[in-house]
Protein backbone atom coordinates (compact mmCIF):
# COMPACT_ATOMS: atom_id res chain seq x y z
CA UNK A 1 0.00 0.00 0.00
CA UNK A 2 1.48 3.38 -0.97
CA UNK A 3 1.59 6.42 1.32
CA UNK A 4 -1.22 8.26 -0.48
CA UNK A 5 -3.53 5.25 -0.23
CA UNK A 6 -2.75 4.85 3.47
CA UNK A 7 -3.45 8.51 4.08
CA UNK A 8 -6.73 8.30 2.17
CA UNK A 9 -7.84 5.34 4.25
CA UNK A 10 -6.95 7.16 7.46
CA UNK A 11 -8.93 10.22 6.42
CA UNK A 12 -11.88 8.05 5.40
CA UNK A 13 -11.80 6.26 8.77
CA UNK A 14 -11.69 9.59 10.62
CA UNK A 15 -14.59 10.81 8.51
CA UNK A 16 -16.63 7.77 9.50
CA UNK A 17 -15.88 8.34 13.17
CA UNK A 18 -16.83 11.98 12.93
CA UNK A 19 -20.06 11.26 11.08
CA UNK A 20 -20.95 8.82 13.85
CA UNK A 21 -20.14 11.51 16.38
CA UNK A 22 -22.27 14.01 14.47
CA UNK A 23 -25.26 11.70 14.63
CA UNK A 24 -24.93 11.34 18.38
CA UNK A 25 -23.84 14.89 19.21
CA UNK A 26 -26.09 16.47 21.80
CA UNK A 27 -25.02 20.11 21.45
CA UNK A 28 -24.01 22.74 18.95
CA UNK A 29 -20.41 22.84 20.17
CA UNK A 30 -20.04 19.18 19.20
CA UNK A 31 -21.42 19.89 15.72
CA UNK A 32 -19.05 22.79 15.27
CA UNK A 33 -16.05 20.69 16.32
CA UNK A 34 -16.95 17.84 13.99
CA UNK A 35 -17.28 20.24 11.07
CA UNK A 36 -13.92 21.81 11.83
CA UNK A 37 -12.17 18.45 12.02
CA UNK A 38 -13.69 17.28 8.75
CA UNK A 39 -12.45 20.44 7.07
CA UNK A 40 -8.94 20.15 8.47
CA UNK A 41 -8.48 16.40 7.81
CA UNK A 42 -5.75 14.77 9.91
CA UNK A 43 -3.90 17.97 10.79
CA UNK A 44 -2.33 17.87 14.25
CA UNK A 45 -1.91 21.67 14.34
CA UNK A 46 -4.95 22.18 16.59
CA UNK A 47 -5.03 24.60 19.47
CA UNK A 48 -6.37 23.75 22.94
CA UNK A 49 -9.92 24.82 22.18
CA UNK A 50 -10.24 22.67 19.06
CA UNK A 51 -8.63 19.70 20.79
CA UNK A 52 -10.88 20.25 23.80
CA UNK A 53 -13.99 20.22 21.65
CA UNK A 54 -15.68 23.33 23.05
CA UNK A 55 -15.37 25.82 20.20
CA UNK A 56 -15.61 29.40 21.44
CA UNK A 57 -17.67 29.39 24.63
CA UNK A 58 -18.66 32.42 26.68
CA UNK A 59 -18.96 31.89 30.43
CA UNK A 60 -19.23 34.10 33.49
CA UNK A 61 -16.99 33.80 36.54
CA UNK A 62 -18.54 35.74 39.43
CA UNK A 63 -16.26 36.89 42.24
CA UNK A 64 -17.34 36.78 45.88
CA UNK A 65 -15.79 40.21 46.54
CA UNK A 66 -14.12 43.01 44.66
CA UNK A 67 -11.05 41.73 42.80
CA UNK A 68 -8.16 41.24 45.20
CA UNK A 69 -5.10 39.01 45.55
CA UNK A 70 -7.35 36.10 46.51
CA UNK A 71 -8.61 36.12 42.91
CA UNK A 72 -5.16 36.52 41.36
CA UNK A 73 -4.94 33.21 39.54
CA UNK A 74 -8.32 33.66 37.90
CA UNK A 75 -7.52 37.23 36.83
CA UNK A 76 -4.17 36.11 35.40
CA UNK A 77 -5.85 33.37 33.39
CA UNK A 78 -8.15 35.97 31.85
CA UNK A 79 -5.55 38.70 31.32
CA UNK A 80 -2.83 36.43 29.92
CA UNK A 81 -5.07 34.54 27.51
CA UNK A 82 -5.08 31.18 29.30
CA UNK A 83 -8.86 30.99 29.12
CA UNK A 84 -9.03 32.07 25.49
CA UNK A 85 -6.36 29.49 24.59
CA UNK A 86 -8.82 26.87 25.88
CA UNK A 87 -11.66 28.29 23.81
CA UNK A 88 -13.26 30.21 26.67
CA UNK A 89 -14.46 33.79 26.59
CA UNK A 90 -14.54 34.38 30.35
CA UNK A 91 -16.31 37.43 31.74
CA UNK A 92 -15.15 38.13 35.30
CA UNK A 93 -17.99 39.68 37.26
CA UNK A 94 -16.93 41.86 40.20
CA UNK A 95 -18.44 41.22 43.60
CA UNK A 96 -18.85 43.39 46.68
CA UNK A 97 -20.83 43.43 49.95
CA UNK A 98 -23.31 40.56 49.95
CA UNK A 99 -21.77 38.94 46.88
CA UNK A 100 -20.79 35.78 48.79
CA UNK A 101 -24.47 34.80 48.99
CA UNK A 102 -25.48 36.33 45.66
CA UNK A 103 -23.08 34.19 43.62
CA UNK A 104 -24.60 31.05 45.14
CA UNK A 105 -28.07 32.26 44.17
CA UNK A 106 -26.88 33.07 40.65
CA UNK A 107 -25.39 29.60 40.26
CA UNK A 108 -28.58 28.01 41.54
CA UNK A 109 -30.63 29.98 39.01
CA UNK A 110 -28.30 29.04 36.16
CA UNK A 111 -27.53 32.67 35.33
CA UNK A 112 -23.78 32.14 35.70
CA UNK A 113 -21.58 29.14 35.03
CA UNK A 114 -18.81 29.58 37.62
CA UNK A 115 -18.16 31.47 40.84
CA UNK A 116 -15.44 31.98 43.40
CA UNK A 117 -16.61 31.03 46.87
CA UNK A 118 -15.49 29.35 50.07
CA UNK A 119 -15.97 25.73 51.03
CA UNK A 120 -18.33 26.47 53.93
CA UNK A 121 -20.78 28.20 51.58
CA UNK A 122 -20.67 25.19 49.27
CA UNK A 123 -21.74 22.99 52.17
CA UNK A 124 -24.51 25.39 53.20
CA UNK A 125 -25.72 25.65 49.63
CA UNK A 126 -25.91 21.89 49.22
CA UNK A 127 -27.80 21.62 52.51
CA UNK A 128 -30.39 23.97 51.01
CA UNK A 129 -30.69 21.87 47.88
CA UNK A 130 -28.40 23.83 45.57
CA UNK A 131 -26.26 21.30 43.63
CA UNK A 132 -22.95 23.14 44.00
CA UNK A 133 -19.66 21.42 43.25
CA UNK A 134 -16.15 22.68 44.00
CA UNK A 135 -13.75 21.84 41.16
CA UNK A 136 -10.56 23.58 42.39
CA UNK A 137 -9.43 25.16 45.67
CA UNK A 138 -6.76 27.85 45.36
CA UNK A 139 -6.39 28.49 49.09
CA UNK A 140 -5.55 25.29 50.90
CA UNK A 141 -5.49 27.03 54.27
CA UNK A 142 -8.10 29.53 55.36
CA UNK A 143 -6.97 33.18 55.41
CA UNK A 144 -9.79 34.06 57.81
CA UNK A 145 -8.66 35.93 60.92
CA UNK A 146 -9.82 38.38 63.54
CA UNK A 147 -7.87 41.62 63.48
CA UNK A 148 -7.25 43.30 66.85
CA UNK A 149 -5.11 46.20 68.03
CA UNK A 150 -1.67 45.32 69.30
CA UNK A 151 -2.25 47.78 72.13
CA UNK A 152 -5.17 45.63 73.33
CA UNK A 153 -2.74 42.96 74.50
CA UNK A 154 -4.93 40.25 72.93
CA UNK A 155 -2.68 37.56 71.45
CA UNK A 156 -5.08 34.61 71.19
CA UNK A 157 -8.67 34.23 70.11
CA UNK A 158 -9.37 32.68 73.49
CA UNK A 159 -8.49 36.05 75.06
CA UNK A 160 -10.79 38.12 72.84
CA UNK A 161 -12.80 40.35 75.20
CA UNK A 162 -13.97 43.89 75.90
CA UNK A 163 -14.20 44.84 72.24
CA UNK A 164 -16.69 45.78 69.58
CA UNK A 165 -16.33 43.08 66.92
CA UNK A 166 -17.35 43.74 63.30
CA UNK A 167 -18.32 40.34 61.93
CA UNK A 168 -20.83 38.49 59.77
CA UNK A 169 -22.30 36.91 62.84
CA UNK A 170 -24.43 34.25 61.11
CA UNK A 171 -21.61 32.78 59.04
CA UNK A 172 -20.34 29.37 60.25
CA UNK A 173 -16.96 30.77 61.34
CA UNK A 174 -18.70 33.28 63.63
CA UNK A 175 -20.96 30.57 65.04
CA UNK A 176 -17.88 28.44 65.65
CA UNK A 177 -16.29 31.32 67.56
CA UNK A 178 -19.42 31.70 69.69
CA UNK A 179 -19.33 28.00 70.49
CA UNK A 180 -15.62 27.69 71.22
CA UNK A 181 -14.64 31.03 72.79
CA UNK A 182 -15.67 32.86 75.98
CA UNK A 183 -16.08 36.21 74.12
CA UNK A 184 -16.41 38.11 77.38
CA UNK A 185 -17.99 41.52 76.82
CA UNK A 186 -17.65 41.18 73.05
CA UNK A 187 -20.35 43.10 71.20
CA UNK A 188 -20.85 41.90 67.63
CA UNK A 189 -21.75 44.54 65.03
CA UNK A 190 -22.21 44.25 61.24
CA UNK A 191 -19.08 43.97 59.13
CA UNK A 192 -18.85 46.49 56.27
CA UNK A 193 -15.61 45.41 54.62
CA UNK A 194 -13.70 48.57 55.58
CA UNK A 195 -10.92 49.31 58.10
CA UNK A 196 -11.92 52.91 58.90
CA UNK A 197 -13.56 52.13 62.24
CA UNK A 198 -10.61 49.98 63.25
CA UNK A 199 -8.29 52.94 62.70
CA UNK A 200 -10.29 55.30 64.91
CA UNK A 201 -11.57 53.00 67.68
CA UNK A 202 -9.04 51.51 70.14
CA UNK A 203 -11.47 48.88 71.46
CA UNK A 204 -12.46 47.57 68.06
CA UNK A 205 -11.80 44.29 66.25
CA UNK A 206 -13.01 42.91 62.96
CA UNK A 207 -13.03 39.88 60.72
CA UNK A 208 -10.38 39.96 58.00
CA UNK A 209 -8.32 38.04 55.53
CA UNK A 210 -4.74 37.88 56.75
CA UNK A 211 -3.32 39.10 53.43
CA UNK A 212 -5.70 42.03 52.97
CA UNK A 213 -7.19 44.16 55.76
CA UNK A 214 -4.16 43.98 58.09
CA UNK A 215 -1.98 45.59 55.42
CA UNK A 216 -4.61 48.26 54.76
CA UNK A 217 -4.73 48.98 58.48
CA UNK A 218 -0.94 49.34 58.60
CA UNK A 219 -1.05 51.65 55.59
CA UNK A 220 -3.53 53.77 57.53
CA UNK A 221 -1.27 53.99 60.58
CA UNK A 222 -2.92 51.23 62.61
CA UNK A 223 -1.37 48.49 64.76
CA UNK A 224 -3.14 45.29 63.62
CA UNK A 225 -2.53 41.81 64.98
CA UNK A 226 -4.05 38.86 63.11
CA UNK A 227 -5.58 36.00 65.10
CA UNK A 228 -6.15 33.04 62.78
CA UNK A 229 -9.45 31.13 62.87
CA UNK A 230 -7.54 28.02 61.84
CA UNK A 231 -5.94 28.08 65.31
CA UNK A 232 -9.30 27.07 66.78
CA UNK A 233 -10.04 24.48 64.09
CA UNK A 234 -11.90 26.51 61.49
CA UNK A 235 -9.98 25.91 58.27
CA UNK A 236 -12.09 25.48 55.10
CA UNK A 237 -10.71 25.76 51.59
CA UNK A 238 -10.86 29.29 50.19
CA UNK A 239 -11.02 30.98 46.77
CA UNK A 240 -12.76 27.86 45.52
CA UNK A 241 -13.84 27.55 41.89
CA UNK A 242 -17.46 26.43 42.05
CA UNK A 243 -19.91 25.26 39.43
CA UNK A 244 -23.02 23.07 39.43
CA UNK A 245 -23.81 19.41 38.85
CA UNK A 246 -25.76 20.38 35.74
CA UNK A 247 -22.77 22.17 34.26
CA UNK A 248 -20.53 19.17 34.90
CA UNK A 249 -23.04 16.79 33.33
CA UNK A 250 -23.90 18.89 30.29
CA UNK A 251 -20.64 20.69 29.53
CA UNK A 252 -17.76 18.70 31.04
CA UNK A 253 -15.31 19.91 28.39
CA UNK A 254 -16.04 23.52 29.33
CA UNK A 255 -15.53 22.71 33.01
CA UNK A 256 -12.25 20.95 32.26
CA UNK A 257 -11.01 23.89 30.18
CA UNK A 258 -11.96 26.32 32.97
CA UNK A 259 -10.24 24.28 35.67
CA UNK A 260 -7.06 23.62 33.70
CA UNK A 261 -6.64 27.28 32.75
CA UNK A 262 -7.44 28.46 36.29
CA UNK A 263 -4.95 26.10 37.94
CA UNK A 264 -2.27 27.14 35.47
CA UNK A 265 -3.16 30.76 36.24
CA UNK A 266 -2.67 30.18 39.95
CA UNK A 267 0.69 28.55 39.41
CA UNK A 268 1.88 31.53 37.36
CA UNK A 269 0.41 34.10 39.76
CA UNK A 270 2.21 32.57 42.71
CA UNK A 271 5.46 32.74 40.74
CA UNK A 272 5.07 36.34 39.59
CA UNK A 273 2.11 38.51 40.49
CA UNK A 274 3.13 42.03 39.43
CA UNK A 275 1.46 42.34 36.02
CA UNK A 276 -1.74 40.70 37.25
CA UNK A 277 -1.78 42.97 40.30
CA UNK A 278 -1.81 45.93 37.93
CA UNK A 279 -4.93 44.51 36.31
CA UNK A 280 -6.56 43.94 39.71
CA UNK A 281 -5.70 47.51 40.73
CA UNK A 282 -7.26 48.75 37.48
CA UNK A 283 -10.53 46.98 38.32
CA UNK A 284 -10.40 47.74 42.06
CA UNK A 285 -8.47 51.00 42.57
CA UNK A 286 -8.98 50.86 46.35
CA UNK A 287 -6.42 48.04 46.43
CA UNK A 288 -3.02 49.69 46.08
CA UNK A 289 -0.24 47.95 44.19
CA UNK A 290 1.72 47.76 47.44
CA UNK A 291 -1.16 46.02 49.23
CA UNK A 292 -1.60 43.59 46.34
CA UNK A 293 2.11 42.78 46.35
CA UNK A 294 1.92 42.14 50.08
CA UNK A 295 -1.22 40.06 49.61
CA UNK A 296 0.29 37.83 46.95
CA UNK A 297 3.35 37.14 49.11
CA UNK A 298 1.30 36.52 52.26
CA UNK A 299 -1.10 34.26 50.40
CA UNK A 300 1.57 32.06 48.82
CA UNK A 301 2.09 29.75 51.83
CA UNK A 302 -1.68 29.39 52.17
CA UNK A 303 -1.85 27.98 48.66
CA UNK A 304 0.71 25.25 49.29
CA UNK A 305 -0.99 21.87 49.74
CA UNK A 306 -0.16 20.12 52.99
CA UNK A 307 -1.69 16.77 52.07
CA UNK A 308 0.04 15.94 48.77
CA UNK A 309 -3.02 16.83 46.73
CA UNK A 310 -1.23 19.17 44.33
CA UNK A 311 -2.05 22.78 43.50
CA UNK A 312 -5.76 23.52 44.00
CA UNK A 313 -6.46 19.93 45.13
CA UNK A 314 -8.95 18.78 47.76
CA UNK A 315 -9.60 15.74 49.94
CA UNK A 316 -12.79 14.12 51.18
CA UNK A 317 -11.37 14.10 54.70
CA UNK A 318 -11.15 17.91 54.76
CA UNK A 319 -14.66 18.28 53.40
CA UNK A 320 -16.03 15.84 55.96
CA UNK A 321 -14.31 17.70 58.79
CA UNK A 322 -15.93 20.94 57.61
CA UNK A 323 -19.36 19.33 57.37
CA UNK A 324 -19.01 17.92 60.90
CA UNK A 325 -18.08 21.36 62.18
CA UNK A 326 -21.10 23.02 60.54
CA UNK A 327 -23.33 20.29 61.97
CA UNK A 328 -21.85 20.99 65.39
CA UNK A 329 -22.90 24.65 65.25
CA UNK A 330 -26.43 23.53 64.25
CA UNK A 331 -26.38 25.16 60.82
CA UNK A 332 -27.16 21.92 59.00
CA UNK A 333 -28.61 18.62 60.12
CA UNK A 334 -26.63 15.41 60.45
CA UNK A 335 -26.23 13.51 57.14
CA UNK A 336 -27.84 16.32 55.14
CA UNK A 337 -24.68 16.77 53.05
CA UNK A 338 -22.31 14.10 51.75
CA UNK A 339 -18.66 15.12 51.55
CA UNK A 340 -18.18 13.28 48.26
CA UNK A 341 -20.90 15.41 46.63
CA UNK A 342 -19.23 18.70 47.52
CA UNK A 343 -16.23 18.40 45.21
CA UNK A 344 -15.04 16.78 42.01
CA UNK A 345 -11.38 16.05 41.30
CA UNK A 346 -11.73 14.70 37.76
CA UNK A 347 -10.90 18.02 36.12
CA UNK A 348 -7.70 18.46 38.12
CA UNK A 349 -6.33 15.27 36.55
CA UNK A 350 -5.12 15.01 32.93
CA UNK A 351 -7.85 14.09 30.49
CA UNK A 352 -7.72 10.49 29.37
CA UNK A 353 -7.25 10.09 25.60
CA UNK A 354 -10.35 9.02 23.75
CA UNK A 355 -11.24 8.35 20.15
CA UNK A 356 -13.19 10.77 17.99
CA UNK A 357 -16.12 8.32 18.19
CA UNK A 358 -16.20 8.71 21.98
CA UNK A 359 -15.65 12.47 22.06
CA UNK A 360 -19.31 13.43 22.19
CA UNK A 361 -20.79 10.73 24.40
Amino acid sequence: MNIDSSKSLMIARQGQLLISALRRSRNLNGLVLCSLLLLTGCSSDTDDRTAGGIGETKVTLALNWYAEAEHGGYVLAAEDGLYSAKGLDVVIQQGGPGAAKVVIQELAAGRIEFAVSNADLVVLGRAEGVPLVAVAAALQQSPRCIMVHQASGINRLQDLKNVELAISDRRPFALWMKKKLPLSNVVMVPYNGQVREFLIKPNFAQQAYVFSEPFQAKEGGGDPVSLMLSDIGYNPYGSVLVTTEAMIQKQPLVVRAMVEASVKGWGLYLESASSTNSAIHRDNPEMSLASLEYGAAAMKPLCQPSDQTGLCGMTEERWQHLIDLIVEVDEISLNSVAASDCFDLQFLNPAEPSSAEDAFE
